[in-house]
């Protein structure tokens, strides 16, 4: 599905990211686990399109790297990030279905009722404006952009920190059901303790090189 090889990043003259490889099989659940500076955040930007790098980056048979962020999504890429980046003033589902503006894929009512059933507290309140939900409720319609594009892979960045405990196992339970419905997934956190009941395999990075794997 996935295959990240020898990735490269600087910022400047810094080295960020340095021959990193690892993979992500068809419907597999994967981990990046590293301290908070290890660059888990720059791979994975970099996956996205979001910053430049060089080596392989393989979806299927599709380069990645040839190709911007934009079309990235397009190829069926959903991305969460850290900070959820939602458009304050837009409501729920608006921010939901950003993707598809400019991806323009087939199917969006339905993958939007999809997401809907899976995380039916989102469903909720859809219709509030992002600026008016808590931290936590924000980091669910996040994940829930991010698969409203992912319909091949998500790359998630960190989605269980600053969660209050609840909020922490129901995202854990919707992590879960995405196994069950074969979604791959690429998860960066710090912590294992709340990822690594859900995870096939394990990548380490430190400093930049993904190290080890379990």
């Amino acid at each position: 599905m996935l295959k990240v090889a020898n990735l490269n990043v600087s910022i400047g003259p810094i080295p960020i990211i340095r021959d990193a490889s690892l993979s992500v099989n068809e419907g597999e659940m994967c981990g990046l686990i590293g301290r908070n500076g290890a660059g888990k955040t720059t791979l994975l930007r970099a996956l996205m399109g979001a910053i430049p790098a060089t080596g392989k980056i393989e979806l299927g048979h599709v380069d990645l790297l040839a190709l911007p962020a934009h079309r990235r999504a397009g190829h069926g890429v959903g991305y969460m990030p850290e900070d959820r980046r939602l458009v304050p003033e837009f409501t729920v589902e608006e921010n939901i279905r950003l993707p598809t503006w400019s991806t323009q894929v087939d199917g969006v009512d339905q993958r939007l009722e999809w997401i809907f059933t899976i995380m039916p507290e989102v469903a909720r309140f859809n219709q509030r404006r992002a600026l008016e939900l808590s931290g936590g409720q924000q980091k669910m319609v996040a994940l829930a952009r991010a698969l409203m594009a992912g319909t091949r892979i998500l790359l998630l960045d960190e989605p269980f920190e600053g969660l209050a405990p609840a909020l922490a196992r129901r995202l854990g339970e919707v992590l879960a059901n995405l196994k069950n419905e074969g979604v791959s997934v690429l998860i960066a956190e710090s912590n294992e303790v709340h990822v690594m009941d859900l995870l096939a395999r394990a990548y380490f990075i430190e400093r930049g090189a993904v190290a080890d794997k379990r």
